[in-house]
């Protein structure tokens, strides 16, 4: 017997195994001692916009059957060992589907990632916590899987015209990721969990007879008549292919000055950039969820967007990557540079919430930057996160920290990711915090004045959009609460464009722009949808 449930239920029934089929049996008028019993969940999300948080239900009941298959996706990759190869720059999620994808279009791919491979850029992550060493090429942006492989694992996506959501998520579960992120209306892998996943996607490529190369950095392009060759890398390799997918990351700004450098046509696009803040996540529970404490339910997000006006110019101010249960990272590409990013564990468990609070960046603000062209949000970006990390070695705390290590005065200073910080209302109040709270950011903060830190076009629309977030939900405006710089890497400053319908580059013939840092995608499930693409468009142009 097989029965369809489509529930509105309590959260203590809904999210719990034993409720929620005793529930389902009295719906059914079966006794709870029945036998054979299997309860399969299709769809599952948390409405909490009322003071009684309800979840949302579609659930399967089977009695004296065990429940249809959920995934129509098998992995069952053809050996491509001998085919016609294409190069793939970049390991990150448009990267690997693109070249699973090449894989099933009998095409092999050889993938060619300037970082370490997922278990080995554990030790640079370390580094860059404990020691502040930034590697340049293995950091929470390079390296297998992505910038998102170690930076939260976020599965939702609003770009579903762009492919099919449903089997990015069956291959990620085909390969290892938990069954439940085909249920739930916003999935989550998790840091912790994520690692594997990518491990086992890379295992995928290497049995079907697929190339990956770890520390291999792309660094020149041979181009011939307009037509994509193959690439040079920086061990002095040559590497030739029937096209090159170029799926680089958002953060890859050797290659954006690369393809300026050679006359190939890229484009400077708005972004964003503000900061991190961070609040107690109980007092993010406490207003979502409208209870003293969230009990069974899972550690609550948030949403929020404001429209403000500095200096007569409209800016929205909104919410980037929110981490319930999470932790800031330190997120630099190099030394000399402060970013930070958000993170959360499968479990989301972490006693802090945090979230980018991000301001529009637009063409006017770097046309003091013109003359570099399309690099000159680039360099805006650059400008941002190189002035936090000046604030950060001239304060006080990075004296005392030296001090306490007896280090020399002539330890080079740019080994430092003290991040920039003070509490909200102080920030609001223009006053430099005389202490800060705890944090979940490991390298330790510094109280300095983020409106100083900050160019006036983020820090005063910032504490605009602050006050009117503080009418949205009670006790967010709170010095429990506290920000943390810099949040610049939202999203790449740089588009490579690309025709519509084929996917190339509008210049250069067999080269196609890729994912998040080609400004095609934002996030792991839509740049992996946008990996696919690319390679389904190379298959068609150019794999026959």
């Amino acid at each position: 017997m097989r029965q369809l449930f489509t529930l509105v239920l309590e959260p203590e029934v809904a999210l719990d195994d034993t409720a929620l089929r005793q529930f389902l049996l009295k719906q059914s008028s079966l006794p709870d001692t029945t036998e054979k019993v299997y309860i399969q969940k299709l769809r599952q999300s948390i409405d909490a916009r009322n003071r009684q948080v309800k979840v949302n239900l579609e659930v399967e009941l089977y009695i004296g059957e065990k429940p249809l298959p959920v995934m129509e996706f098998q992995k069952n990759y053809p050996n491509v060992s001998k085919n016609k190869q294409a190069i793939v720059v970049g390991a990150g999620p448009a990267g690997l589907f693109a070249a699973l994808r090449l894989i099933e279009l009998g095409i092999k791919p050889i993938i060619l990632e300037r970082g370490k491979d997922v278990q080995a850029r554990r030790r640079d992550l370390s580094a860059i916590n404990k020691d502040h060493l930034v590697n340049p090429d293995s950091n929470y942006c390079f390296g297998e899987g992505g910038a998102g492989t170690y930076s939260d694992g976020k599965l939702y996506t609003r770009s579903k015209k762009r492919g099919d959501v449903r089997r990015i998520l069956e291959i990620l579960v085909a390969h290892g990721a938990t069954s439940q992120i085909l249920v739930d209306v916003h999935p989550h892998i998790g840091t912790n969990k994520l690692p594997k996943v990518v491990a086992d996607l890379r295992e995928s490529i290497l049995n079907a007879g697929g190339e990956i190369l770890f520390n291999t950095k792309v660094t020149d392009l041979t181009i011939v008549n307009n037509q994509i060759k193959g690439v040079d890398t920086h061990d002095g390799q040559h590497f030739e292919g029937i096209a090159v997918i170029l799926a680089t990351g958002h953060s890859a700004r050797d290659i954006f000055e690369l393809l300026f450098k050679k006359n190939i046509l890229i484009e400077a696009k708005p972004f964003a950039m503000g900061v991190r803040i961070e609040h107690p996540q109980s007092l993010i529970d406490q207003h979502q969820y409208h209870r003293p404490e969230r009990g069974i339910l899972p550690a609550a997000a948030y949403s929020l967007v404001a429209q403000t006006n500095y200096k007569n110019v409209q800016r929205g101010v909104f919410s980037f990557c929110m981490c319930p249960g999470g932790f800031i990272v330190p997120a630099a590409t190099d030394e000399g540079e402060l970013v930070v990013n958000g993170m959360s564990p499968n479990r989301r468990d972490s006693k802090y919430a945090n979230s980018g609070i991000v301001v529009a960046i637009n063409e006017a603000d770097w046309q003091k930057n013109k003359k570099l062209g399309a690099l000159a949000g680039l360099e805006l970006q650059k400008e941002v996160e190189q002035k936090a990390f000046q604030f950060a070695v001239k304060s006080r705390q990075f004296a005392k920290i030296n001090q306490e290590k007896n280090l020399l005065e002539d330890t080079p200073i740019q080994h430092c990711q003290l991040a920039p910080a003070q509490r909200l209302v102080d920030f609001l109040n223009g006053k430099i915090s005389s202490s800060l709270n705890s944090t979940s950011y490991q390298p330790g903060l510094s109280s300095l004045d983020m409106a100083e830190v900050l160019p006036d076009i983020i820090a005063r629309p910032l504490q605009d959009g602050f006050k009117q977030f503080g009418k949205m939900i009670k006790g967010y405006v709170t010095n429990e609460a506290q920000l943390i710089g810099i949040e610049s890497r939202t999203s790449s400053p740089v588009r490579i464009p690309r025709d519509k319908e084929t996917l190339e580059h509008l210049q250069i013939k067999g080269l196609f722009p890729c994912g998040e840092g080609a400004g095609f995608a934002g996030g792991i499930v839509s740049a992996a949808m946008d990996g696919e693409r690319c390679a389904e468009q190379l298959a068609k142009l150019y794999g026959a």
